[in-house]
């Protein structure tokens, strides 16, 4: 590797390298101790550790190049390599394109700049095709090459960056550097002889936080496979365990949770990450959730800046944020104060006070924003400007369309608009009114005490837009989350949902989106759809809005809408409640724009098959409740109880456990504060029964305590009449609890939880996702291991340990490919035998490393048979259990069973002529031939009248679900167990050559070797003879061939050991001599029969393999197999 040229003093170097080659103009040095027998000494003990140790390539590469120039003591380093070889390279140019040339010079100092200038030059041409884009390219080459030199990773792995830090095993400290790249997590030390590598994959990490005790002040917990690793000794401990974090999660997605991966392509391409874009990911992410934006938003720009508040007239300290389509500030000085401008409601940008540095916004609500104190208050404007004249004209029409649509909006037009599309269809006529106004419309007569409180709320909300401004750009402050906290009025809260939860701009972006897809959704015929059918009478059925059709008929359009939208989350249950309480106070299109901002940015992963962001967030809670609550804690033997009984609470937000008067006012505080409110309010509940709880003796007395909690809460300010409160119907019924009022729990659980932050919360969901992801992957495995371990006689220990190395390779294959096929297969909905596959060429490897025959000189043809044997479902791909059925056979079957799975990988469908196109590989197969002949179709006996029966196999996720088809498949597979080996068709004569090679190449290495081909010889000629007799039995007139030549025939296979040049000559000899002769055949029994006679095959056969020392060996070598194909 070339090196940007630095001085080196030769006086001092000597100590530390040996001269190996020198001209007048450059010296070839290498490192003392390298290369030498018993490593140098005590000298090059020394120099390796310093190796370890020092912060340069350059210093600890075995070889280097330096420029010299005469009578000077100054030296010129200018290049470095791992290897003689790559050294020699360097050298040999060196001499071939720059010697020559500098003889032309006349000063020394000419030279020396030449030479510079040329390496340079090779620099940069390197650096121009080069994927490293880092903040300093020079030390991030040397670093490089260090991490390729140590872990001889495949060349595809994408160093991140880099560490120096301590490792401890056990209570000592190795130093060394910890190395990131996209699939793992690397270190190395080298300290006086004593080297430690260390490789953990991220997929393998089920726990990565930072800790700290007595020994250790702060450190970075690892834990991998039950292992547990402590890194310290940082210089930014902070840094490091943010990106190690967002590594860890993006190898978690990619590989375990496809379905949010693949809606996220800033990431798709694990070739292209890059420190800095993990960096600038991280922090666009944050800002678009923190302000609620669409998730397409990324953050551009940030500026520390001062805002002017005018209706407290003081100027709060924060960040100003940009990004493609929004300007937001937040601050940071306590005021949880807080802005959000969208460039399409910017009417002007103005510079400010050149002294102040000011930068004022006009919107179109006639409200300014005063920003000082920004840093290039000039250009930001001039930038600012740009954006706006960009978004304005289309942003207006689209302003102005929404507008027009919304003016339509009335009472009035309800009706009207009803009976202008009575000809249409009902079910596609979508709602302009929130069900609430329809069916509890506000008596302004008729006064009760509970409404003039409603009424004083408005008021309350009405002064606050006054003050604050109206709509989007309004100022979010503490005073706005104390009106949250005491309920938002009936009449507001579907406008404050959709403006909290940033639905009101996804709905301003996309206009007539929800008309076009109920149009194109109703109709449809899907799984999601008959759930969503199913589940239409039970949401809220209480509610009169959901006793007549026009409630259920919007209640569907929405639901079957976004199951067309997200077909990936489709539909899952709580959905229907929480879309029903939307549509009570929102009109249709407004629910289903807030149930999109729930499902896909404030509860990401809810609604997924798995639930996964539901169980992490649960994990949260526990953690949560082990800091706030530890008396609870310890009193608790399970804290999976927590759990089980919290599920419905986050997955419904309390709708389903509390009534329906109290749990919109949960719903009012989760629209403003996220789910940092559901997590207090839960905090606060469990609070509040805490000495109830602490006496119960078991969880079902437990759920009983706080089912009564949640039955004594009631809203005593709600102005819904009677009939529709939930509360007031239990009133008599559960008076011997005390009431709880919904307004009183919300404002202590913000008191005494308020300080759990944002960023908290994140931090924490970051950190167990890791934990819920593994825990669900090790059910998973434990549900896997438990069905196969009912087919094979592998020790439970030895199947764990198989099933880890299936699906690593499973996984090394999706490591450095964007668009493996591999990941497309691995889907977590599927039966858990079917979510980890391999197809031909991994199964391949794993042979190659498993299989008691990988000595076999065919051993790629063997491996190609056996995974078309295995490939009953003919789509290239097969699991866990036919994998592992196959290593039995090899390991534990009986001879018989041995003799059985050889026989039927030279009948089809396994056996198909396989010749390689390279004929120097010998019997080695590319990856490509391997892949054609897995995928060639071959009749066999049978296929015909089995083809109905695949024809009719049920398909996943297409159309009904035919139970009758899955029966009839299940049948056919016991029948399968049963089978006879008088059911196996005749082997032909192509056939059986082959199955006669394929012993002898068994047999290659044996102590037994020369016995063993005898009696294949004496056997292949016996099973001749015999057929010879047969057909003459059959047929005495037809000619019969001397049984001498046949067994000449069958006696030239075993020659190829000992003559493998002859081989053509071989295979033309044999098909001469049989020639014109009738074809033969061998049924199982005869080979069996003739086979049983000779011990040699017996013991050969019988012979028993380890299989632990097999699966040690695949562990070390896996990866580096991987590395080598």
């Amino acid at each position: 590797m070339w090196l940007k040229p630095e001085e080196v003093l030769l006086k001092n170097a000597l100590k530390l390298w040996v001269q190996e080659r020198s001209n007048q103009y450059f010296v070839l040095q290498r490192r003392r101790g390298y290369g030498e027998e018993g490593g140098g000494g005590l000298a090059g003990l020394l120099v390796g550790t310093l190796d370890a140790v020092l912060d340069s390539t350059s210093k600890v590469a075995p070889f280097r190049i330096l420029h010299q120039t005469p009578d000077s003591q100054v030296y010129w380093s200018i290049a470095c390599g791992s290897s003689r070889e790559e050294i020699t390279e360097h050298w040999e140019w060196l001499e071939h394109n720059v010697m020559k040339t500098l003889s032309v010079f006349d000063s020394n100092e000419d030279i020396t700049s030449f030479v510079q200038g040329k390496i340079r030059g090779l620099i940069a041409e390197e650096g121009k095709y080069s994927f490293v884009r880092e903040d300093d390219p020079e030390k991030f080459r040397e670093g490089l090459m260090k991490f390729e030199k140590c872990f001889g990773l495949p060349e595809q792995e994408k160093l991140i960056t880099y560490y120096s830090c301590s490792y401890w095993k056990g209570r000592v400290p190795c130093q060394g550097w910890l190395y990131l790249s996209t699939n793992f997590l690397s270190f190395y030390s080298f300290l006086l002889g004593a080297e430690v590598k260390l490789i953990i994959s991220w997929d393998e990490i089920s726990k990565l936080e930072k800790t700290s005790n007595v020994i250790l002040t702060e450190s970075i917990h690892v834990c991998s496979r039950g292992e547990d690793h402590y890194f310290s000794m940082f210089l930014h401990i902070s840094e490091t365990f943010l990106l190690m974090e967002q590594l860890a999660n993006y190898a978690v997605r990619r590989l375990f949770d496809k379905e949010t991966f693949e809606n996220d392509p800033v990431l798709h391409d694990p070739l292209q990450i890059t420190k800095r874009g993990l960096e600038s990911y991280a922090h666009s992410k944050h800002f678009s959730a923190f302000f609620r934006l669409p998730k397409e938003e990324s953050l551009k720009e940030v500026h520390e800046c001062f805002l002017w508040v005018p209706f407290s007239h003081y100027n709060t300290h924060g960040k100003m944020c940009i990004s493609e389509n929004y300007i937001c500030f937040a601050s940071q000085d306590g005021s949880l104060c807080s802005v959000i401008i969208p460039l399409r409601e910017v009417t002007g940008v103005d510079k400010g006070d050149p002294a102040n540095r000011g930068v004022s916004i006009s919107t179109k609500g006639k409200t300014a924003f005063r920003f000082t104190e920004v840093r290039d208050f000039e250009l930001l404007v001039a930038k600012l400007r740009m954006k706006c004249n960009a978004a304005a004209s289309p942003q207006h029409i689209l302003t102005t369309e929404v507008a027009a649509g919304s003016a339509t909006d009335n009472p009035k037009d309800f009706g009207a608009g009803q009976s202008k599309m009575g000809q249409r269809d009902n079910s596609k006529t979508v709602s302009t009114e929130a069900l609430m106004t329809v069916y509890h419309p506000q008596d302004a007569e008729n006064l009760d005490s509970k409404m003039l409180k409603e009424k004083m709320k408005e008021q309350s909300w009405n002064i606050l837009f006054a003050e604050r401004g109206h709509g989007v750009s309004m100022f979010r402050t503490k005073k706005t989350r104390d009106l949250v906290v005491r309920g938002i009025p009936e009449a507001l809260r579907g406008e404050l949902w959709l403006l909290f939860s940033g639905a009101v701009n996804d709905m301003a972006s996309n206009p007539g989106y929800y008309t076009e897809l109920v149009e194109k959704s109703l109709g449809t015929c899907t799984l999601a759809t008959d759930e969503i059918e199913r589940d239409l009478r039970r949401s809220l059925p209480e509610h009169p809005a959901f006793q007549s059709d026009t409630g259920i008929s919007a209640l569907r359009r929405v639901l079957t809408a976004y199951a067309f939208r997200n077909p990936q989350i489709g539909y899952c249950q709580a959905m229907n409640i929480l879309t029903s309480v939307l549509l009570l106070y929102a009109k249709e299109e407004e629910a289903f724009w807030l149930l999109v901002a729930v499902c896909e940015r404030m509860l990401p992963d809810y609604f997924n098959r798995r639930i996964i962001g539901a169980l992490v967030d649960q994990a949260v809670f526990e953690e949560l409740i082990r800091v706030h609550l530890p008396q609870l804690t310890d009193h608790m033997t399970d804290m999976t109880f927590f759990s089980s009984v919290s599920l419905s609470w986050f997955l419904t937000l309390f709708i389903s456990v509390l009534p329906i008067e109290c749990a919109v006012n949960v719903v009012d505080c989760f629209f403003y504060d996220g789910i940092k409110a559901i997590l207090q309010l839960g905090l606060a509940v469990l609070e509040y029964n805490m000495e109830k709880l602490l006496t119960c003796k078991d969880d079902a007395e437990a759920v009983t305590v706080l089912n009564r909690f949640f039955d004594s809460v009631t809203n005593k300010d709600s102005p819904l009449p009677p009939a529709v409160q939930q509360g007031s119907n239990l009133s008599d019924t559960k008076s011997d609890h005390p009431k709880v009022d919904i307004t009183d729990l919300i404002r202590e659980s913000n008191e005494r939880y308020g300080d759990i932050r944002y960023e908290d919360v994140e931090s924490l969901r970051c950190r167990n996702r890791l934990y819920v992801i593994q825990t669900l992957e090790a059910t998973t495995k434990q549900n896997v291991l438990r069905v196969v371990s009912q087919e094979v006689k592998f020790s439970p220990s030895d199947l764990e340990e198989l099933y880890d190395l299936f699906k690593k390779e499973h996984f090394l294959s999706c490591y450095w490919s964007v668009n493996s096929p591999v990941l497309q297969h691995h889907d977590a909905s599927l039966p858990y035998l079917e979510q980890y596959r391999v197809d031909c060429q991994q199964f391949r490897l794993l042979c190659h490393l498993l299989s008691p025959w990988s000595h076999c000189a065919n051993r790629d043809s063997l491996a190609l048979w056996t995974f078309r044997l295995m490939d009953e479902s003919s789509n290239c791909l097969i699991n866990f259990k036919q994998f592992a059925c196959v290593l039995d056979t090899m390991y534990n079957g009986s001879f018989t069973d041995k003799l059985k799975f050889l026989f039927k990988l030279h009948i089809p469908p396994a056996f198909t002529e396989v010749e390689s196109l390279s004929p120097s590989k010998g019997d080695d197969l590319s990856k490509e031939e391997l892949m054609h002949f897995s995928q060639l179709s071959v009749s066999s006996v049978g296929d015909n009248l089995e083809s109905g029966s695949l024809k009719s196999s049920p398909e996943k996720g297409k159309g009904k679900v035919d139970i009758q088809a899955y029966l009839k498949q299940w049948q056919d597979e016991l029948l399968k167990k049963e089978e006879n080996v008088k059911d196996l068709p005749r082997m032909n004569q192509s056939q059986f050559i082959q199955f006669s090679k394929t012993l002898y190449n068994l047999f290659h290495g044996d102590p037994e070797e020369e016995l063993l081909y005898r009696a294949i010889a004496v056997v292949t000629s016996l099973l001749l003879k015999m057929e010879e007799v047969g057909r003459r039995l059959q047929s005495p007139m037809s000619p019969v061939r001397s049984p001498v030549a046949v067994t000449e025939v069958a006696a030239e296979v075993p020659r190829e050991r000992q003559e493998e040049s002859s081989s053509e000559q071989t295979e033309g000899s044999r098909a001469q001599s049989l020639e014109g002769n009738h074809e033969w055949s061998f049924a199982f029994e005869q080979i069996l029969a003739s086979l049983l006679n000779e011990p040699a095959f017996v013991r050969f056969f019988e012979k028993p393999h380890d299989i632990k020392a097999k699966i040690e060996s695949a562990k070390n070598l896996q990866l580096k197999a991987r590395t080598r194909v």
